[in-house]
């Protein structure tokens, strides 16, 4: 049997039992769900935001305090990275009732936390579409921490930053090779996207230099930097260690975790509910725990067991 042939079963396989499992929430269920809120969206989105200005604040003057500024720079760095959450719930749309801005706040987070909304939601699209399919989940393609070595590596956020420094490289000279995700008709869009996203950094750069102050380093780069790790800490967990298939209640791990990791993830470790039902927004998401809690294999009490399962497992 040809490899296509076998891929196209693989495909029908999945749609149908998607369909099978949209059925194990009634339609006025998923309709309670799936409302959208302009005013949650906005309070969670504030609420981030004014923990990064006060412990940012906090991290640029107590520098010789370090009691205070080492965890003032631990809180604005994982603020500033998980503003990943805020982007990745924008692009679904599903953060704000109004489009236009679920847009522009996915864009703005993009930036800060140093990805490009437009093109991550064609990356997203197809993560989601082929979750844990082989060969078709661009997630597939990233490092696996098969052993000790590399689950480190990874924590470090190093190939993540090289992945984001040459991807936004690459995008913005027009080299799509290796991103089939991205239609011919969005490239333009993506383009121009990102080149003013790096246009925005090369700025701050510029203003750095200009006033001979380590803005752009103190204040953005050193903080994502201690802050990704973190950010791989949780994210690791999602589907490492799940099936490679298109089962949508087995390839997805929900981590039951601290309320303040939940608020800064926008509600992700819920995530096997999410990739379910896509549609539900990040408020709604523990409500959704609640009813579909029962159906999952993978459901975790923290993300310490998580991490520690991958490393005695690789």
């Amino acid at each position: 049997m040809s490899d296509a042939i076998i891929q196209s079963e693989l495909l029908d396989h999945k749609a149908n039992h998607e369909q099978k499992l949209c059925q194990i929430l009634t339609v006025q269920e998923l309709s309670v769900l799936n409302d959208r809120s302009n005013s949650k969206g906005l309070v969670q989105l504030a609420f981030h935001l004014t923990i990064m200005g006060c412990s940012g604040y906090l991290w640029a003057t107590n520098f010789g305090n370090w009691s205070v500024a080492i965890p003032a720079l631990l809180i604005y760095g994982f603020s500033l990275a998980s503003m990943f959450a805020s982007m990745h719930e924008c692009v679904h749309r599903t953060a704000f009732a109004n489009n236009r801005l679920n847009d522009s706040v996915a864009w703005f987070s993009g930036l800060l936390s140093f990805y490009n909304s437009t093109f991550f939601r064609r990356y997203h699209k197809w993560h989601h579409r082929y979750t844990r399919v082989p060969n078709k989940d661009p997630e597939l393609t990233d490092l696996k921490p098969s052993n000790l070595g590399k689950y480190l590596l990874i924590i470090s956020g190093l190939p993540w930053w090289w992945g984001k420094i040459s991807g936004h490289f690459q995008v913005a000279t027009g080299q799509f090779d290796d991103f089939p995700f991205v239609s011919e008709a969005a490239r333009a869009e993506v383009i121009r996207s990102t080149r003013w996203q790096l246009s925005i950094y090369a700025g701050a750069i510029v203003l750095s230099i200009a006033f001979n102050q380590p803005w752009f380093f103190l204040y953005w780069l050193l903080p994502l930097l201690v802050g990704q790790p973190i950010l791989r800490f949780i994210l690791l967990a999602e589907h490492t260690g799940c099936t490679l298939d298109a089962n949508l209640l087995t390839n997805t791990r929900t981590t039951l975790t601290l309320w303040p990791v939940r608020f800064f993830m926008w509600n992700m470790p819920f995530h096997a509910e999410h990739h379910l039902y896509a549609s539900i927004p990040f408020h709604a998401l523990p409500k959704a725990h609640q009813l579909l809690s029962k159906h999952f294999t993978h459901i975790e009490p923290g993300y310490l067991k998580v991490n520690w399962d991958i490393i005695t497992n690789s």
